[in-house]
């Protein structure tokens, strides 16, 4: 083997290096690549999530707001409450004085 012939082997063995480095290149971006329906779907699902975050936080907001709600509801039944058992406290006592009097009447 001379030198010219030499010269011709290593130019081909690079020259067909250089063409399966290329193909295998091709082929990566070929099945790698997002396609427009990728693309799409991909936004599709960020929209829905942003749409479940957005309701998320509406049931969160509306839950504390009920919670006040239920909370002041609850304060003003205990206060009612309150005072119906000290009216009822005061009206045993005055029925008691006056079962006392009464007694006392009929005695």
């Amino acid at each position: 083997m001379n030198r010219n012939e030499f010269v011709v082997a290593i130019a081909l063995v690079l020259f067909v290096a250089f063409v399966l480095g290329w193909f295998a290149s091709w082929l990566v971006h070929r099945f790698s690549r997002v396609t427009v329906s990728d693309v799409a779907e991909l936004e599709g699902m960020a929209q829905a999530l942003h749409d479940a975050e957005e309701q998320r936080d509406e049931a969160i907001a509306y839950l504390h707001l009920r919670e006040q709600e239920l909370q002041a509801k609850l304060s003003s039944t205990e206060a009612e409450l309150r005072a119906t058992m000290e009216g009822l406290r005061e009206a045993r006592q005055e029925a008691a004085q006056l079962r006392g009097y009464l007694e006392t009447l009929n005695a």
